[in-house]
């Protein structure tokens, strides 16, 4: 028994205490800020009075599952319930009382739930959401906690606001999320049926007569072929017309229903009204017209009066084997084909031709494979050649042509697929340039030397004179970009002018431009690679045409031929220059062998040489073009690099450290940063990319410019942007001699 609490007579409860705070209202439910005051503890972490503190974890120990909050792990996760609750009908004599189904569903997120009632047909009764989303309290005396997944299970009974439900079943998620918390789950229970539903449904199942309806199925017809239509071209030659000409029509023929319709292809300026359609689109018959009908006469089904005229009284049944019906025959997919006739209400209509969907439907499902069409149309008069006047000599022909053409003249239209793809893109210039000299006999002239530049994109070319010091001879543009026509062509004639292609262009070709005869005596490395590369184009060029152009001149000679390439190699190594190879194809070839053609045999079957381009060269030009481009973000490339190094072993692969660089806008050539990533990597062909990195700061690691270049970087001759090749110095004869005169034993 407590002592009265009076001065003296009481001992101090704090004694032996020594914590007095007071609980932190505000804390993480779920890793979310929030208010959880109710939830703590009084007065130095005691109870309140009537307070029960929850469980800090839950029945599964600390550290099993996921760390993530419940609304990041548990999102979109709903377990769903089946449930009923039977409700009370007062003051009605047909029902007691009402069993409505509906479901439970248990958001896992935030421990909420709602009750959902699925809509009826002409219940009456007000159907859907029955109780909202939100957390349920349990029943008294525990209405202070909540409803959580513990509470649920299968053939149970929970009281939600003071409303008892059942609940029968889930489904298979809720089954396996229950199973995998360790709940065993009880045996589904029988779902009830609502007294009054089944009487009423019994009388709505006695007011349908018990009738012998036919069932017509289309759905599955119409399933497979919607969409599918045949198209038939047809011909109608209509006798009571004026002119007796033929009017060509198109049949369609949809699959999906066998329906037909019909239109008219009406030529411009016949006089005939455009209408949409020829005929509608229905069921066509076979015999129309004929005798009319009376309004219900063709219906699809059709009753017998069993009483016949006996008395006032009529008794009808069905008439399953349709002795009364009057039977129509329509037209179907079998009936048509290539060169039948059809009865069009009375209109004689030929079938000529089809498309090739048509074709292929009748090949497949009938196997018919003539199609031969029938000929339905006169041919059409032959176009009259339009003749066009003489070049007046005014403007380019092409816009003097284009004038002739219509009466509002026109500009020329331009190859603008040919200018997209050759026009100049990265290091590709598209440009054939050429070293050309004047064959004349003029002591001046014959020195002097041309660049002659072919434009791929628009069959342009142009003439630049290379400056030569003590010449009287200015130099510079000699002929300005644009289209050169052929020489020995009329100048005022109707038809166009042949320009130079880019195949008549070589080296050993001769040429006039204008006046002026040109001799090519060489050309750039990209020109050369070019023609190689297109020999399909370039005949001049092509490998395989050269060897068997060479063969059949030199195949009777083999035996002579190998001992004259013996003779030039007198030391036996396999390998002569470039000018007496030249002058042994030359003899025997005897002329049929054009420069380019030799200077490609030689390249075919040069000894390159490997030319290995100097690392700190490199590094002190890309530190030059750096510097120029005010580049230094070298800090942030190499924390990009060092990121991508996932297993940081201080070295990426080729592709990836270039896609870096672009990424920063390196002011570097494509090539040149190939060849510096080439250098900078190990026996595993992976990039050391601080090295990589360290070589080109330039703030740091500056490297003195070389006062003598031994290798340029780049070819600056030519628009390729490619490093220059030198040119073919030795021949291996011998792969030749194999290719021409096969293997010598």
């Amino acid at each position: 028994m407590a002592l009265p609490l009076l001065p003296g007579a009481s001992r101090d409860r704090n004694i032996g205490k020594e914590k007095f705070h007071k609980s932190q209202h505000w804390g993480y439910c779920n890793n979310v800020a929030m208010l959880v005051g109710e939830d703590k503890p009084g007065i130095g972490g005691e109870p309140l009075p009537g307070q029960k503190l929850k469980p800090k974890y839950s029945v599964f120990p600390e550290g099993i599952g996921s760390d993530a909050p419940a609304w990041v792990a548990f999102d979109k996760q709903v377990l769903s319930f089946d449930a009923y609750f039977e409700e009370e009908v007062p003051d009605q004599n047909q029902e007691l009382y009402r069993i409505r189904h509906c479901k439970i569903y248990f958001y896992l997120e935030d421990d909420t739930i709602q009750v959902i009632e699925p809509q009826v047909k002409n219940s009456g009764i007000t159907q859907g959401t029955i109780v909202r989303r939100h957390r349920i309290p349990l029943p008294p005396p525990y209405e202070n906690q909540f409803y959580t997944i513990d509470h649920f299970n299968i053939n149970i009974e929970v009281i939600l606001y003071a409303r008892k439900y059942k609940i029968i079943d889930c489904d298979q998620f809720t089954k396996h999320f229950l199973r995998k918390m360790g709940v065993r789950l009880n045996p589904p229970a029988d779902r009830p049926d609502d007294p009054y539903t089944k009487e009423r449904q019994k009388i709505l199942d006695n007011m349908k007569p018990l009738r012998p309806y036919e069932r017509i199925d289309t759905l599955k017809q119409f399933l497979e072929h919607d969409g599918h239509v045949l198209r038939f071209f047809c011909v109608w030659d209509d006798p009571k017309s004026m002119f007796h000409d033929p009017r060509e029509l198109v049949l369609h023929y949809y699959l999906s229903d066998d329906t037909i319709d019909l239109k008219e292809i009406i030529p411009v300026n016949s006089g005939r009204d455009a209408v949409p359609l020829f005929l509608r689109r229905d069921k066509l018959p076979k015999y129309a017209p004929s005798e009319l009908y009376q309004p219900g006469a063709i219906t699809s089904r059709t009753v017998l009066n069993v009483f016949g005229k006996l008395g006032n009284r009529d008794r009808y049944i069905l008439d399953n084997r349709k002795t009364g019906a009057v039977h129509q025959e329509f037209y179907r997919d079998s009936d048509l084909k290539v060169g039948a006739v059809i009865n069009v209400w009375g209109r004689k209509i030929i079938l000529c031709d089809c498309d090739e969907f048509t074709k292929e439907y009748y090949r497949t499902k009938y196997g018919i494979e003539d199609f031969t069409p029938v000929p339905y149309k006169t041919p059409s008069p032959p176009k009259p050649k339009i003749p066009f006047p003489p070049y007046t000599g005014f403007g380019s022909e092409e816009d003097s042509l284009c004038s002739c053409m219509g009466l509002l003249p026109k500009p020329p239209q331009k190859d603008f697929k040919k200018f997209m793809e050759k026009d100049r893109s990265g290091m590709q210039s598209n440009i054939l340039r050429f070293l050309a000299k004047l064959t004349t006999d003029s002591p001046v002239d014959k020195d002097r030397k041309f660049i002659i530049s072919y434009f791929l994109s628009d069959d342009t070319i142009s003439v630049f004179e290379h400056t030569q010091q003590n010449t009287g001879i200015r130099g510079g543009k000699f002929l300005e970009r644009g289209r050169i026509k052929k020489p020995g062509q009329e100048l005022f004639k109707s038809e166009p002018s042949e320009y130079f292609k880019a195949q008549n262009l070589f080296v050993g070709a001769r040429v006039c431009f204008h006046g002026h005869n040109f001799l090519l005596v060489d050309a750039d490395e990209y020109t050369f690679n070019y023609m190689e590369k297109h020999a399909n184009e370039f005949c001049m060029a092509d490998i395989g045409v050269i060897l068997k152009k060479l063969k059949d001149i030199a195949k009777p000679r083999s035996q002579e031929i190998r001992q004259v390439f013996a003779a030039t190699d007198p030391e036996h190594t396999k390998v002569i220059e470039y000018d007496p190879f030249r002058s042994l194809i030359v003899d025997i070839a005897d002329g049929a062998f054009s420069e380019h053609e030799i200077i490609t045999l030689g390249r075919y079957y040069s000894v390159r040489d490997e030319y290995e381009i100097d690392l700190q060269f490199l590094l002190a030009v890309a530190q030059e073009r750096l510097k120029k481009n005010s580049f230094e973000n070298f800090e942030q490339l190499s924390a990009v690099l060092v990121y991508n190094d996932r297993e940081k072993c201080g070295v990426l692969p080729h592709e990836m450290c270039r896609t870096v660089c672009k990424s920063f806008k390196l002011p570097l050539a494509d090539d040149d940063l190939q060849a510096l990533l080439t250098m900078f990597e190990d026996e595993h062909k992976q990039v050391e990319y601080k090295k990589f990195v360290d070589g080109l700061n330039w703030r740091e690691n500056q490297i003195p410019a070389f006062q003598t270049i031994k290798v340029p970087l780049k070819n600056e001759g030519d628009g390729s942007g490619q490093p220059p090749f030198l040119p073919v110095k030795r021949i291996k004869y011998l792969p030749l001699l194999d290719d021409l005169f096969g293997k010598e034993e």
